[in-house]
């Protein structure tokens, strides 16, 4: 797992906005959207912002986070993404 102090400077739980930047692929939303379903079922809606080329897709989306774990697990699987360049 990664090396993080979210414990020490959050309380759990915790509604956490993860922005995810891609390729642009139609589908990356969707994949992302499946990645927070497994990690926490609920009603997602992110938002989606296209790079001024439109090589990128920048995808917001909140989360409900219970741990550190969680978190740290949230941040590794959204990466996983096939296209995904960074998960801030």
């Amino acid at each position: 797992m990664l090396n993080t102090t979210f414990d020490e400077v959050m309380e759990f739980p915790n509604s956490c906005p993860f922005k995810v930047i891609g390729d642009a692929d139609d589908t990356l939303v969707d994949r992302v959207v499946a990645v927070a379903q497994a990690l926490a079922p609920g009603d997602y809606m992110p938002t989606t912002k296209a790079s001024s080329k439109g090589s990128y897709y920048s995808i917001t989306i909140r989360i409900t986070v219970t741990s550190k774990e969680h978190i740290e697990r949230a941040y590794t699987e959204l990466a996983a993404i096939d296209g995904v360049k960074r998960v801030l």
